[in-house]
């Protein structure tokens, strides 16, 4: 027999806009990652990790610098494997629902 617990978060105030700022920055290295990959060929996981840690260090992206750099690697992660499943669909490796091509979020 397996156990099954819910939890409930009751963030404070600081803490809700500590989310809503690290979810903001996620949004953004997503959106940003995904049009580099649409100019051209999807350059992968380790350019886009290494274009981030370039972006981080200009002017106007210095505030990615006050998050943590694990989630903002984590969307770099997501859209990869989103990347893949949709290559893989395409090629006929992948069974099941139409998988379509990764989409830029919104807030």
């Amino acid at each position: 027999m397996k156990a099954r617990f819910q939890y409930r978060f009751y963030p404070t105030d600081r803490q809700r806009q500590s989310l809503a700022q690290l979810f903001g920055c996620v949004r953004v290295v997503w959106n940003d990652a995904l049009a580099v990959s649409r100019c051209g060929k999807y350059p992968g996981y380790n350019t886009l990790s290494k274009s981030l840690t370039i972006s981080k260090k200009t002017e106007e992206r210095a505030w990615l610098n006050d998050v943590s750099s694990v989630p903002l690697q984590q969307s770099l992660k997501q859209l990869e494997v989103a990347y893949k499943n949709y290559f893989d669909f395409l090629k006929g490796k992948r069974k099941g629902k139409k998988v379509g091509q990764p989409k830029f979020k919104k807030k």
